[in-house]
């Protein structure tokens, strides 16, 4: 069995790996945007950090998204729907949460092969 922490700082890690298997969490950098724009932010975080971990968005199993505001729901599902890879579309699940930052409208939460 192999873990390995990218990033590891006291509280959290930035993702984890486990036998080839990614786990990370993202949220939006533009704070100020409106939910598509901070879903399609996220979404380009998730791109980033799979990149880095040699991975990508076609091998995302399974991707939950917290959504602040259910009246956002189209609107993320805009820039989900402009982004997922055709054909490779994982396992789905919104969830309305009150999230700890007021400014947030959305986080993702994935877990993607290697």
């Amino acid at each position: 069995m192999s873990i390995t922490r990218i990033d590891p700082e006291h509280r959290m890690s930035e993702a984890v790996i486990h036998n080839d298997t990614i786990y990370y969490t993202s949220v939006p950098e533009n704070l100020d945007a409106d939910a598509e724009a901070q879903t399609a932010n996220a979404l380009a975080v998730i791109d980033a950090i799979l990149t880095r971990l040699g991975s990508d968005k076609s091998k995302i199993l399974d991707a939950t998204l917290f959504l602040v505001d259910k009246a956002d729901f189209p609107a993320m599902n805009r820039a989900w729907d402009a982004w997922v890879s055709p054909g490779n579309a994982p396992v789905r699940c919104t969830v309305q949460a009150g999230l700890l930052n007021p400014k947030y409208k959305i986080e993702i939460k994935i877990i993607a092969a290697r």
